[in-house]
């Protein structure tokens, strides 16, 4: 295993996923008294697992026809693309 590569991709994994919609989510399942806290996480835990296993599958189909560098560019140039679209929204909704 290549350990580096392991700690990059686990940091910003982590990192991304901190205070996002999946975890709030899984914290008001959680916060339910009535329900198993493990059936909560492994429940949670396996949908993240099978949402990586996709991005894995993805990645390896579309890096058969499209350079990693693009594939930065494109992903890069949509986080930008949604950034000023919620900035735009948001301006408008304040108005």
């Amino acid at each position: 295993m290549e350990w580096k590569l392991f700690a990059t991709v686990f940091a910003a994994i982590f990192v991304a996923e901190m205070a996002d919609k999946t975890q709030l989510v899984t914290l008001l399942f959680a916060a339910d008294k009535e329900v198993s806290k493990w059936t909560v996480f492994f429940g949670s835990a396996s949908a993240l697992i099978l949402a990586s296993a996709i991005g894995v599958l993805a990645g390896t189909l579309l890096s058969q026809a499209v350079s990693a560098r693009m594939m930065s560019m494109i992903a890069g140039s949509g986080f930008v693309v949604i950034g000023i679209l919620t900035l735009y929204h948001g301006w408008q909704s304040a108005a």
